[in-house]
């Protein structure tokens, strides 16, 4: 099978891989024939590009490439019950473990210290009422804001474990980054969901989201603290130019200043109506160099030693046009991993089919963006 844009599928060519939509739902199953129908459907959903069968084509495995991965993992982090309430939600500890941990660079102190906690944490949390029926409210409301709380409370773990932070600690900052965007469900829905510029009056509007969102926590004696100072701190700035209250540098609340980042992080490398995804390295850059002005600066060094933009398996485009697979990451350099070239571009740089590079080596390819994410 081969991986195409959709925009060169033809009617009549076999789907090789089953597509799911965004909550794991099948949409069509691998082995149907294209019609212009189907085509036309996928192309309506924004599907970019789908796995075709072809006996000619380089064979690429399942294990390297996962297009389906990244929505499986956000499914079976947060699955419905089958139960009285559709909108009740559950949590499931091996999951977030396993999707936080590809984020990881690879030290085995951060993983095993990712498994015990999320496995403690999850555990924990899943029997808080307010926490559950927050959650619901979210998914009910609006789907991206709740599928964003889940990927911010990945990588606030992942930057917790690397700052050493305790087992309580660590149990609040999950349960604030989780619910940090609470507040957004007593916005009203027309600006929520506006695909063009928001107006001044529109955006101070979506500010009161922290606010709200505290107030909404407020009075929930089983969620701490600290956990609703982060729904009220997250969007302040080590500078004093964020807000609520404009406070600023270590009168942020520690837990506060790690989500303030993994929200950021996720926002930047997730599409929105109105913008498409930056590349990872992009975004990685952009906390880096707001060090001590927007974030944390330790935090933040903290961090780009922490994430790998790039997991293992990743399929991405390079600078010369070549394609690849992420086939390793080196500590302290995620930015730079070591990559097995697919397909050749045009240029004159372009490296062979089935050559293994390490970016390191080769400071004059970057990578410009991910074709899929493993």
């Amino acid at each position: 099978m081969k991986l195409m844009s959709i925009v060169n599928v033809e009617a009549g060519d076999c789907l090789a891989k089953t597509i799911l939509d965004d909550e794991g739902r099948i949409l069509l199953k691998e082995g149907v024939l294209l019609t212009d129908f189907h085509l036309k459907r996928i192309r309506q959903i924004q599907i970019p590009s789908i796995y075709i069968e072809d006996k000619d084509s380089i064979i690429v495995s399942d294990k390297i490439i996962n297009t389906e991965s990244r929505r499986e993992n956000i499914k079976a982090f947060f699955n419905n019950n089958n139960n009285n309430n559709n909108n009740e939600v559950s949590l499931k500890a091996k999951n977030i473990n396993s999707s936080a941990k590809k984020f990881l660079n690879d030290t085995t102190l951060s993983r095993e210290s990712i498994e015990e906690t999320t496995t403690n944490i999850i555990n924990e949390i899943k029997h808080i009422e307010n926490v559950m029926s927050s959650l619901s409210a979210i998914k009910k409301i609006d789907y991206y804001t709740y599928q964003h709380s889940v990927n911010v409370a990945q990588f606030s773990i992942v930057l917790g474990v690397q700052l050493n932070l305790n087992q309580n600690e660590l149990y609040t900052l999950c349960i604030g980054a989780l619910l940090h965007d609470i507040g957004k469900v007593l916005v009203p829905e027309e600006i929520m969901q506006k695909t063009s510029t928001l107006e001044n009056e529109e955006f101070e509007i979506i500010k009161e989201h922290t606010t709200k969102g505290y107030d909404y926590l407020k009075g929930c004696s089983d969620i701490p603290w600290a956990a609703k100072k982060i729904v009220l701190e997250h969007h302040e700035r080590m500078d004093g130019r964020g807000y609520p209250n404009n406070i600023e540098g270590n009168a942020i609340s520690k837990l506060s200043r790690i989500v303030a980042i993994a929200d950021v992080y996720d926002a930047l490398i997730s599409d929105r109506p109105y913008r498409k995804a930056v590349c990872p390295n992009d975004a990685v850059e952009y906390i880096l160099s707001n060090g001590d002005i927007q974030f944390d600066y330790e935090m933040v060094k903290a961090f780009s030693k922490a994430i790998v933009p790039y997991p293992t398996g990743t399929l991405v485009e390079l600078s010369n046009g070549d394609i690849a697979v992420v086939t390793d990451v080196f500590h302290d350099f995620a930015l730079r991993p070591k990559v097995r070239i697919i397909k050749r571009g045009i240029s004159t740089t372009s490296l062979n089919v089935g050559e293994s590079v390490s970016l390191m080596d080769h400071l004059d390819i970057v990578i410009e963006k991910i074709r899929h994410l493993a």
